[in-house]
Formats: structure tokens, C-alpha cells, sequence
């Protein structure tokens, strides 16, 4: 049945056009229009085609694509203590998507620019839909490297309670109410399994594998072998305690040296628009050449393009881990 609908769309043109063909006396007329719509046929039978052919693929990429992205946004949203509806979700995806392209579209076609205006509307639709996971990663990256920096206070607290007596739970107790979040948040998560009856290093492995970083794992496992082999928890966390304080300042020592390539790969990235406003200006005919005619918008996106793809490059090298 789906690939019968798929049928119908991808042929709807095609009937369109056979009906205005109407029959005429007119020979060469009917020949004209058969010219110049037999390209547009052939093209519909080819991607009717091979729409046909691998049509459980698109199916699963279409799928992917849309309740995919959803349920990976909802899924990092309910790792960071976020509580939204899915609902809701669903309807902030579609407009950053088809309601921005929209926008784009409707904006420069009243500006009377039909072609950038298509252009830059399946830009803003195809960006619209992409950018929420990158965003939501940004945002899950920011409150793990602030997990991380509390972890040193943490732990010192940890070391602390346990040198006064207090077991394991305990001490994590004391973490949920000194700390703010995310760490009492994930603490605290520890504690609520434990109390249900799940083992603690289940609910230790379970807080490594939300918040997956080198000095979790140390964490983790230091506590994990030490419960069931016997040794001084309270010295273990000193000893991490020191590992994470010098990681953290090596981070900022490259941090600081990379800070120039980060200026670098911004300015390389705005010279080509900075040119083209500067030629603009001078030359009031050359933007109705690069944004009015085909040749300047293929040339439009091939540098948009090219400079995307300098900005990715400079920012994979750049981009040092310790």
C-alpha cells in the first residue's frame, strides 16, 4: 500500500502534465509540449524507481530521521533532569524546521526574489531540523564539564565523611545536600536505586555509564574494587582528587594556546562574507548578480560550503583532548 502512494506522488507531475496535453490538430504544438516535458517524465520513472527498489531504506531514514531525532533529544533531555512532553518536542522541532523554512521562503518571495528565496528557505528547513541535536549535545557537554569540575569537591567530602566514620552511602548523602547541581542531581539518583534495593556498584555503573568521563570511571571503579577487596577509600579519592586537578589545569593550559587557532579559524571564516559586502558596497550591481541569477547562487553555496567544511576541519585540529 505505501509504495502505491509512493506511486501516485512521484507520477502526480506526470498526470498534470498529461492533462494539459489535450488533443489537438496542432502536430507541432503537441510535439513541443511532449519535448519539453519528456525530461521531467523520464526523471519521475527513474526516482519512481528507485524509490520502489529501496523503498524499506528510505522508510527506516525517514523514520530515523524524524521519531529519531525526537527520541534521542528526549532521551538526552531525561539524562540531564530535564522533564518535557513529547509533544511538545515534536511541535519545537517542527517549527525550527518547516516553520523557519517558511519564514525564509515567504520573507524574500515578498522581497521578489523567487529564486534565493528557494534556495535559502530548503537551507533554513534542512539547518532548522539538524541543529537541535548538535544543540542538545552542546548543552549535555557543558553540564558533564561542570560535573566534572564539582567532582574534586565531592570527593574531598567523600574522603572526609569516610575518614569520620561514615559508609560509602553516607558519604554520597553528604554530596546530594553540600553540592548543587548536576552532581547532587546524579548522586542523589544513586542513592534513590539504592533504596529500592538495587546494589550500589549497579547504581555506581549506572551513574558512569549516564556520565561517561575518565575520572567517573576511576571513581567507579575505584570504590567498586576496594568494597570488595578492603583498602583506604579516603586516600584513593586524595590520589584521584590530585589526577583531576592537574587534568584540569593542563585543559586550561591548552586551552589558552588554542584560543588564537579558534580566532584564526573565526576570521578565515568571515573574510569571504566580509568580502562580498565590501564588493557590494562599492559595486551596487553585484549583489543582483550573486543572489538574482543561477550561476551566483550555485557560487553562493559553494562557498558556503567550502567554508563550513575549513571551519570543521580547523576545529577537529583544534580540538585537544586530555
Amino acid at each position: 500500500m505505501m509504495k502505491f502512494f509512493i506511486f501516485l506522488i512521484l507520477f502526480l507531475p506526470t498526470i498534470l502534465i498529461a492533462q494539459d496535453v489535450k488533443p489537438k490538430r496542432d502536430v507541432d504544438l503537441f510535439l513541443d509540449v511532449l519535448g519539453r516535458n519528456g525530461i521531467l517524465a523520464v526523471i519521475g520513472i527513474i526516482v519512481f524507481l528507485y524509490c520502489y527498489k529501496n523503498s524499506i531504506k528510505i522508510f527506516h531514514w525517514v523514520d530515523e530521521q524524524t521519531y529519531g531525532t525526537r527520541n534521542y533529544i528526549l532521551k538526552k533531555f531525561e539524562i540531564m533532569f530535564i522533564e518535557v512532553e513529547p509533544d511538545k518536542v515534536t511541535w519545537v522541532l517542527l517549527g525550527m524546521s518547516i516553520g523557519s523554512g517558511v519564514l525564509v521562503f515567504c520573507v524574500l518571495a515578498i522581497m521578489g526574489n523567487l529564486p534565493l528565496a528557494i534556495l535559502l528557505g530548503i537551507v533554513a528547513l534542512v539547518l532548522g531540523w539538524k541543529i537541535p541535536k548538535p544543540l542538545v549535545d552542546f548543552f549535555e557537554e557543558r553540564r558533564k564539564r561542570k560535573y566534572q569540575i564539582q567532582m574534586v569537591d565531592a570527593l574531598n567530602l567523600m574522603a572526609n565523611g569516610i575518614r569520620a566514620g561514615l559508609t560509602v552511602p553516607q558519604s554520597i548523602g553528604m554530596v546530594v545536600d553540600e553540592l548543587p547541581a548536576p552532581i547532587s542531581q546524579e548522586f542523589n539518583l544513586v542513592l534513590q536505586q539504592a533504596k529500592i534495593g538495587v546494589p550500589l556498584d549497579e547504581a555506581l555503573e549506572n551513574l558512569k555509564q549516564r556520565v561517561y568521563t575518565e575520572d567517573n570511571e576511576m571513581f567507579v571503579t575505584s570504590v567498586t574494587i576496594l568494597r570488595e577487596t578492603g583498602g583506604n577509600l579516603a586516600e584513593t579519592f586524595d590520589t584521584i582528587v590530585s589526577v583531576i586537578r592537574e587534568r584540569v589545569r593542563l585543559q586550561l593550559k591548552i586551552e589558552t594556546y588554542i584560543a588564537s587557532g579558534k580566532i584564526q579559524a573565526y576570521i578565515i571564516g568571515a573574510m569571504p562574507f566580509a568580502m562580498i559586502v565590501m564588493f557590494g558596497s562599492g559595486d551596487p550591481e553585484y549583489f543582483p548578480l550573486l543572489f538574482g541569477t543561477f550561476l551566483g547562487l550555485i557560487a553562493l553555496v559553494v562557498i558556503c560550503g567550502m567554508v563550513g567544511f575549513g571551519m570543521w576541519v580547523i576545529m577537529k585540529i583544534i580540538n585537544i583532548k586530555v
